[in-house]
């Protein structure tokens, strides 16, 4: 008898994700009821689309929002998978009930200046926290990846696309300066999604290759605190075995540890990228004198 070991997602991150899903989804609820729509200011993607129907039609703007969306999670499930989904629909929802529920509250600002920061803001981050526990509220990027495959386009160039159609229809519906304001709270939302997607304590990784590979990897250990790796590379020119160092820092240490290897060996070769998730291993920082 055969026996298989059921992988399952810990109840804890089930909840983690639940709660983080609901709290993007009710800032965005906020930031659409309490300063965007109030000053006629639009988002992009399908939310744009329903304000502009919400406004034609005078329905309430929950309504479109979960009506148009509904098709995307079909085909989210079928592209992306049964977790995205299901994290899509209860944002989705939650969205959209909320947005009912505020829609007859007074907004904080009249002031489209500020509707447009503040909105946006609070936008970015409760979709930014949507997309990062595995969820989305727009079926924008879903449409994308589906066109990209037929088009020569990447994902994101079809997105701005879409949005700069849409936002520069609310100059027509409402008028060209509510237009420009939508273009600023688009903007202001677009920086705080990514800042909440990728966190503010970014991560990077480090390729060093030098001669002194040792003391340089040793210096990280002492005076960053940080564990290396190193790994065994072949020049592809010269054909010489090389030591390869491998780290993981934050991008507050990165000015500190381009110092450390420049004093060491100022020709040594340097490569710094972006990570955007790290898990497992000893990242943790160890005590520095």
């Amino acid at each position: 008898m055969s026996t298989r070991k059921h992988l399952s997602t810990p109840l804890p991150i089930i909840l983690k994700r639940v709660i983080f899903i609901i709290i993007g989804a009710v800032l965005m609820a906020v930031a659409l009821e309490m300063f965007l729509v109030p000053n006629s200011i639009i988002d992009g993607g399908i939310t744009g689309i329903s304000i502009i129907l919400a406004h034609l039609t005078g329905l309430k703007l929950g309504i479109f929002l979960f009506v148009l969306n509904l098709p995307f999670l079909f085909i989210g499930y079928k592209q992306i998978g049964k977790t995205f989904a299901l994290s899509t629909l209860l944002g989705i929802a939650v969205m959209s009930l909320t947005t009912v529920w505020f829609h007859h509250v007074d907004s904080f600002t009249s002031n489209p200046l500020l509707a447009s920061v503040f909105g946006g803001i609070l936008l970015g981050i409760g979709v930014g926290l949507v997309i990062r526990f595995g969820g989305s509220l727009d079926g924008t990027e879903i449409i994308a990846i589906l066109i990209s495959k037929k088009i020569p386009f990447s994902v994101g160039q079809i997105v701005m696309f879409f949005n700069l159609f849409i936002l520069s229809s609310a100059g027509l519906v409402f008028d060209w300066d509510r237009a420009m304001y939508s273009l600023i709270a688009y903007f202001i939302a677009y920086k705080m999604m990514d800042t909440t997607i990728e966190g503010f304590d970014e991560s990077k990784s480090v390729w060093v290759i030098s001669e002194n590979h040792r003391e340089i990897g040793e210096a990280l250990l002492s005076r960053l605190g940080r564990g290396v790796t190193y790994l065994n590379g072949e020049g592809g020119f010269s054909g010489d075995t090389k030591k390869v160092i491998f780290a993981v820092i934050t991008r507050l240490e990165e000015a500190k540890l381009k110092t450390i290897v420049h004093d060491i060996d100022p020709t040594a070769f340097l490569a710094i990228g972006n990570i955007h998730d790290v898990s497992g291993g000893r990242f943790a920082k160890k005590d520095i004198h």
